[in-house]
């Protein structure tokens, strides 16, 4: 699944091929569906809007008009390419696009587990998708203190509280074992039990971590690709993650894996505590 680097990866990639400013003139619905329904009123409301922003609120991709906010998911395989001139549908491509200028925005999701739907702004913060998000960990709102006092009395891994997007957004699987791995804390550690000097630590690191993978373009792990249909190249780099019985990078030691909050997770147990 796309996390917080690639997601931001598509979002910078969309601006840069100049879908800003771009005005809706058709939307093309190929399936009823994704992981909830493509529902009629997007054909009914973007044409005549004008793209304002492109943004991303965790693994969401925001799309903002005069009236509207598009949210889109990528889900676990969704990706969004822009085609200038003639389209010809791929297969597993739902939704088509089309601006007035002749530009098309085509999202294609072979296991159909996105979200595509239109949001009132002025209902954009009670959204269900958006409403009990965590924090931003790339805000300043993002702190030692923060998370300090959010995981006292936590007696679930520490890999899992990272992981849950009520207490901050966008971390995910991969970024969460790599930041762990730096910061030299064992993801299977009760969250309670991390040290005030550790969560200082810890954010500093899953900072650098989530700022490398972003300038790397991403983690390609099996489809990823931005919208240019660029791969990313983080994976590697990785230090821990699917690297389970390798040589850790640092000790030598042989990387170990457990099922944490319900996703593999890897760590070196020698220079992790």
């Amino acid at each position: 699944m796309p996390e917080l680097p690639e997601v931001e990866n598509v979002k910078l990639s969309l601006q840069s091929q100049g879908l800003v400013g771009q005005r809706f003139q058709k939307i093309e619905l190929l399936r009823k569906n994704l992981r909830t329904p493509l529902r009629a009123e997007l054909t009914r409301k973007l044409p005549g809007q004008i793209v304002r922003d492109v943004s991303r609120r965790a693994k969401f991709l925001l799309f903002e008009t005069e009236s509207y906010v598009l949210l889109s998911h990528l889900g676990m395989t969704g990706s969004w390419r822009i085609v200038v001139g003639e389209v010809t549908a791929l297969k597993h491509d739902h939704v088509i696009i089309h601006f007035e200028s002749g530009l098309k925005f085509v999202y294609n999701d072979p296991r159909r587990f996105g979200v595509l739907e239109l949001i009132t702004k002025d209902q954009l913060l009670a959204n269900r998708w958006l409403k009990n998000l965590g924090v931003e960990p790339l805000s300043d709102q993002f702190t030692e203190e923060l998370l300090f006092l959010g995981t006292r009395k936590r007696k679930a891994p520490i890999k899992g509280f990272l992981m849950d997007q009520k207490n901050v957004v966008g971390v995910g699987n991969i970024y969460a074992s790599e930041a762990l791995f730096m910061a030299r804390v064992a993801p299977t550690r009760p969250a309670g039990r991390l040290k005030k000097t550790e969560a200082e630590k810890l954010v500093a690191c899953i900072r650098e971590v989530l700022h490398a993978a972003i300038a790397a373009g991403g983690s390609t792990i099996s489809d990823y690709k931005n919208s240019k249909g660029e791969a990313g190249s983080f994976q590697n780099r990785f230090s821990v993650y699917d690297r389970k019985a390798a040589p850790c990078v640092t000790c030598g030691e042989p990387i170990r894996a457990r099922v944490i909050a319900g996703r593999n997770t890897f760590w070196c147990r020698k220079c992790q505590r």
